[in-house]
């Protein structure tokens, strides 16, 4: 059977360069799903699939496609030969209506021995499709299931994409596949660059593809090499001015998903634009121009930055004299929001803070401000940190959020506000609260590093977490508008990280206690639990992405352990635990004693009545426990549960033979219950770490 490279080009006006990496994989996914499952190509051959993007066009190279599916032989299974003929011998009625649903005669059925007797069959052989009628519809299923958020119209036409469609470019080795897509018919050919090519570019076959783009159309197809081109030539050209690039993964995204035939430019700035903080000079170029900045070997920012051109311009001259005048005027605004906001002193900005709302259930920014104030005092108190410097770091982290600069890069927030506090001569420790506050932005993003940061950015979040839960703003499902999963998993970071003891109840009361001396708000008992039970549940995620497993997480969660800190000492504690010998017998052991003890009526004590006591394994279990019990307390009360629980682990050997020659359930009332009373002593060590029966 004939097999060739199959290509597909779907050319539009210019894509949204942010989104084109992720369309780009969607588009070679989908359709090398669609042609696996019609098992037109080979898992090898999909492998090497060849991928392009540029800003306007999806594309693919798929080799080995064979130019129709496999016939298969598929064999029909009719009436029971007992069944399919009558006692004279001719075929019952049965026989002749599978037969001419067959399109055949009884006579040329076949059949087919089992187990259970004989069946009348028989064998047809099924076309495959051919290649010319399935990619239509893996081209039609690709557009449907592509990660658009917005599809847009155009024209007249009621089909719907990301961009308009242009062309479609449908080959299959040498010869164009006729189909129809979002309004547009396939045929052979392409466009190129569009300055650098004028008219249509045809291909006599797949193969010749990328090639010819680059040759003839002045167009690099790969995204993955266009890319690689950029950054080798950005650093270059970095070099030529001694500094370095500090590459934005992001940023290269987008530039590659901007241009065709890169072409780097590299321009300078005025040297007194370095008056203003570098992340705002950063951000102008980055954000707005999308020019990489350069730095030299100590990280400060140099008067220079590269742009990435679409074109080769006969005159380059002109073109890094254009970007250098759109970028003055950028960096020109930002000196201007620099100067001004040095005007006034962090303090004076605190009393804007009224006029911004927080939320309209709990008040302006300003009543946020005074209740992280008052609660980061509690929790610097409890953090032994200077309540001086994390009060009034508390006390002004919000307020550049009035400033000019933040105002227009609210990217900035906190870190304006350091560079304020530094300038101010304000003690040293409130800049770095102010900027901190706002850490971890991100999964995997640093701490706060002080005590006192640290105290200012779990009070931050514990306000938004305890406001928003007592009015009614819970996460739902996947919808969590004000990023409470986030801040949980943050709050959980810094008590865990950071190494703080206090539990998450004596938290989140203090913070309960200053909304209802502040504001008046009531929240009761219940939510208050709902809030701890929430940011507790989220260690399932953050250990789960530890790769500790689902059943080690959940023996330590049903002890439900306050203090963070306490349970991550726990979970790492079983987590060894369950790599020894003895953790399975053990687990098992702890999931029979809990199914013993949950049936029964009444509560079972642990104290046990030695002269109860008469059979030798039962002695010897209570021996072992009474030789350990007071050594593994002190353990787990000093937090060392890892060794606590290599000392229960000898209780092994001794649980298994009470198990192997007692009889726990016996006719006598007393004799069982001392014996129950015993397993509960035992299961009772075991939870000051966790219910290791989950294990089991």
């Amino acid at each position: 059977m004939k097999n060739s490279s199959l290509l597909i080009e779907l050319g539009t006006e210019e894509l949204p360069p942010k989104a084109l990496k992720t369309l780009s994989n969607s588009f070679h996914k989908e359709i090398l799903d669609g042609l696996l499952a019609a098992e037109l190509i080979c898992a090898d051959d999909s492998a090497n699939a060849q991928r392009f993007a540029t800003p306007r066009r999806l594309a693919i190279v798929v080799p080995n496609v064979i130019e129709a599916q496999p016939d298969q032989s598929i064999e029909r299974r009719g009436p029971a030969v007992q069944a399919a003929f009558k006692d004279d011998g001719s075929p019952s009625p049965a026989a002749m209506g599978f037969a001419k649903s067959c399109g055949t005669t009884v006579e040329n059925l076949d059949r087919l021995e089992t187990d259970k007797g004989q069946w009348l069959s028989y064998k047809v052989v099924e076309k495959g499709k051919s290649l010319h009628s399935l990619v239509p519809e893996i081209l039609e299923q690709t557009v449907k299931r592509l990660p658009i958020a917005k599809r847009m119209r155009w024209g007249d036409s009621e089909a719907e994409f990301v961009r308009p469609v242009k062309w479609l470019n449908v080959l299959y080795g040498s010869e164009t596949i006729p189909m129809e897509l979002l309004g547009v018919t396939s045929d052979n050919t392409s466009r190129g660059h569009r300055f650098h090519c004028q008219g249509e570019l045809s291909f006599t076959a797949a193969d010749e593809y990328e090639a010819t783009l680059e040759e003839k159309g002045h167009v690099i197809a790969s995204f993955e090499r266009r890319q690689n081109m950029i950054s080798e030539q950005i650093h270059k050209a970095a070099k030529s001015v001694n500094g370095h690039i500090q590459l934005d993964a992001a940023l290269l995204d987008e530039v590659t998903g901007l241009v065709e035939y890169p072409s780097p430019v590299i321009g300078s700035f005025d040297s007194s634009f370095l008056e203003v903080p570098q992340e705002c000079l950063i951000s102008s170029m980055r954000d707005h121009q999308k020019y990489f900045h350069i730095v030299d070997a100590d990280e400060k920012l140099l008067p220079n930055f590269i742009t990435v051109s679409n074109i080769q311009s006969k005159n380059p001259t002109q073109v890094k004299e254009g970007n250098e005048k759109v970028l003055r005027a950028r960096l020109s605004d930002a000196q201007f929001f620099w100067r001004t906001d040095l005007k006034n002193t962090l303090e004076s900005r605190v009393q804007k803070l009224e006029s911004i709302t927080f939320h309209a259930k709990l008040g302006s920014l300003m009543q946020r401000n005074k209740r992280i104030e008052s609660l980061t005092g509690k929790v610097a108190a409890r953090m032994q940190a200077d309540q001086s410097i994390a009060e009034q770091g508390a006390k002004l982290c919000k307020a550049d959020l009035v400033s000019d600069m933040v105002g227009e890069f609210d990217y900035l927030q906190g870190i304006m506000g350091r560079y304020y506090a530094d300038l101010e001569g304000l003690p040293q420790g409130v800049g770095e609260c102010i900027e901190q506050h706002y850490w971890p932005k991100f999964a995997g993003d640093s701490l706060p590093e002080s005590l006192e940061a640290q105290s200012v950015s779990l009070a931050d979040k514990l306000d938004s977490f305890v406001g928003l839960y007592g009015v009614g703003e819970r996460p739902t499902g996947d919808k969590d508008p004000y990023g409470l999963r986030r801040a949980a998993l943050s709050i959980l970071r810094i008590l865990i990280e950071k190494d703080h003891e206090f539990g998450l109840s004596e938290l989140v009361s203090d913070s309960v206690g200053i909304y209802q001396e502040q504001q008046g708000l009531h929240i009761d008992n219940e939510t208050q639990q709902e809030i701890v039970d929430f940011i507790r549940g989220r260690l399932t995620a953050f250990y789960q992405a530890q790769d500790i497993p689902t059943k080690t997480i959940q023996s330590v969660m049903a002890c439900t352990p306050d203090s963070p800190l306490d349970f991550d000492q726990r979970v790492k504690a079983v987590n060894t635990f369950t790599t020894s010998n003895d953790a399975e017998n053990l687990a098992a052991a702890n999931k029979r004693i809990s199914n013993l003890l949950k049936k029964q009526t009444h509560e079972i004590s642990a104290q046990v009545e030695r002269e109860l006591l008469s059979e030798d394994a039962e002695i010897e279990l209570n021996a072992s426990i009474d030789s350990l019990e007071a050594d593994c307390i002190k353990l787990f009360n000093a937090g060392d549960y890892e060794a606590g629980l290599a000392k229960l682990s000898t209780l092994r050997v001794p649980v298994d033979r009470f198990f192997d020659n007692v009889m726990v359930m016996t006719d006598d009332e007393r004799l069982r219950n001392n014996r129950l009373s015993l397993l509960k002593r035992m299961q009772s060590l075991f939870l000051r770490v966790a219910d290791i029966a989950v294990l089991g």
